[in-house]
């Protein structure tokens, strides 16, 4: 009795040669995907900030754009703006303005996401119809703000007096000590949507199961509010406050066309000091200091956000 042995052809070999072209075109390929989303980082990201951090080290003036001369002036710009009481104050009106239009913001905005998570008729177009502040543009608000803000012929005034809860016109946008205030209640009306928009989305991940063994247990609506629905969004809060500071500190469009900065500059903030320094003053450097102050903040709640939304994927997983 014979025996067939089938021999099997062995793998070719590859040689080291081999191998490394085939590394080196999966390289450049892996390159060819990235490149155009590091150029265009480079090109409008990359440029303009080194750009305006240079800046604030020179004299720019708008001679500069015809001459092309800049000379460098050391620590002068940021001495000069730190030694500015402008400064100082549009920082203490920014931190205001900003922790006051987020905390309403969220405040009402999840108040709104949990009062719709529960389903009731023309609860869509309800919803709809709330979002409008966030589709109208921030400068056609602020116009209409104005109007309706306005001492003596505005709304506003006129139903409180209607309604007997003020004895005589607020100055809402002409008083220094109230403007601020206005202010922060238009950012916040305006920025309520978003907040409900996506905390109600984060509503609607959580399982419904844990609310009916939540009752089951006897948990009232506080107790199942503070221990099932806040733990479960806390990823989502953390995402809409960062947004929404990264959103609300540099806000520009709003101010200026609200009150402009006044009256007296007790609206002034960062966005606004380096629009009025840069293209009211002229004074390109100093903008570019105010600037770079605003770039670093902002900097610093990104790299938050990117903090807290890797320990949430981690968690996640």
């Amino acid at each position: 009795m014979t025996t067939a042995t089938t021999t099997v052809p062995a793998p070719p070999a590859t040689t080291a040669g081999g191998r490394a072209g085939t590394g080196r075109r999966q390289a450049l390929l892996r390159w060819g995907f990235v490149a155009p989303a590091v150029l265009y980082m480079l090109a409008f990201f990359g440029y303009p900030l080194v750009r305006n951090l240079t800046m604030s080290f020179q004299s720019y003036t708008p001679r500069t754009y015809f001459t092309g001369e800049a000379p460098f002036n050391g620590f002068e710009n940021w001495r000069g703006v730190f030694d500015n009481p402008l400064f100082t104050n549009s920082l203490w009106h920014t931190l205001v303005f900003t922790a006051g239009s987020l905390l309403g913001q969220f405040t009402i905005g999840l108040a709104l996401a949990v009062f719709f998570s529960r389903r009731f008729p023309l609860s869509g177009v309800v919803r709809a119809v709330l979002l409008l502040p966030w589709l109208v543009p921030m400068v056609v608000s602020a116009v209409v703000w104005r109007k309706l803000l306005d001492q003596d012929t505005g709304v506003l005034n006129s139903a409180l007096a209607g309604l007997h809860l003020v004895s005589s016109p607020v100055p809402w946008l002409s008083s220094t000590g109230v403007a601020l205030a206005a202010t922060v209640l238009v950012n916040i009306w305006i920025g309520i949507p978003f907040n409900m928009v996506i905390l109600y989305g984060g509503l609607q991940e959580i399982p419904r199961e844990l609310y009916e063994a939540g009752a089951l247990d006897g948990a009232g609506a506080w107790r199942t509010f503070r221990s099932i629905t806040l733990p479960l969004l806390r990823p989502v809060v953390t995402v809409v406050l960062i947004l929404g500071f990264m959103s609300t500190v540099k806000i520009l469009d709003l101010i200026l066309a609200l009150t402009g900065g006044g009256p007296a500059d007790s609206t002034q903030t960062l966005g606004t000091v380096t629009y009025q320094l840069s293209f009211q003053q002229m004074n390109f450097g100093q903008g570019a200091v105010v600037g770079n102050v605003l770039i670093l903040v902002s900097a610093v709640f990104a790299v938050l956000y990117l903090r807290a939304n890797r320990s949430d994927f981690g968690q996640g997983k």
